[in-house]
């Protein structure tokens, strides 16, 4: 029988640039599968493991929510179920990714203007200043500047 290579936490960090800690909180969560552990109880991850930590770490990557990662991970579990649902959650990604980009567009056509309408003055008479402190301005651009909604899940990992 052969044995399978297992790896201390640690080096299974080091080998997928995910933190450690992120590593246990995809653990405490639920993302990822408990370890098995040596007597003297430390962590121990095999291969299983780190193909489900890239799968973790490109989701969040291409932006999906941990929610979402629990969905595609359960339905990546049974390989003969119809992929329907794992393209609704794509589907759902790249509207979110599309209405971003749009917002950021609109941003970066807002900060354009505010530059070319700088007179290169004083303080008192910065144009960026006074579209700054004007609340008229801000529109819905402010939608991308909200706190994250999922607790932990900031880009740790």
């Amino acid at each position: 029988m052969t044995q399978i290579e297992t790896l201390p936490i640690g080096e299974l960090s080091r080998q997928t640039g995910c933190k450690v800690q992120t590593i246990r909180y995809y653990e405490q969560i639920g993302l990822m599968p408990e370890p098995a552990r040596t007597t003297g109880n430390q962590r121990r991850y095999d291969t299983r493991h780190r193909e489900r930590l890239a799968f973790i770490r490109h989701s969040r990557e291409l932006g999906f929510a941990l929610a979402a990662i629990r969905e595609l991970l359960g339905l990546a579990d049974d390989p003969d179920c119809s992929c329907e649902t794992v393209d609704d959650i794509a589907r759902t990604q790249l509207l979110q990714v599309d209405q971003r980009i749009a917002r950021l567009s609109a941003l970066r056509t807002e900060l354009v203007r505010m530059l070319e309408q700088c007179r290169g003055g004083r303080i008192a008479d910065c144009r960026v200043i006074e579209v700054l402190a004007d609340h008229t301005h801000a529109s819905c651009l402010s939608q991308d500047h909200e706190a994250p909604t999922e607790a932990g899940e900031g880009r740790a990992g």
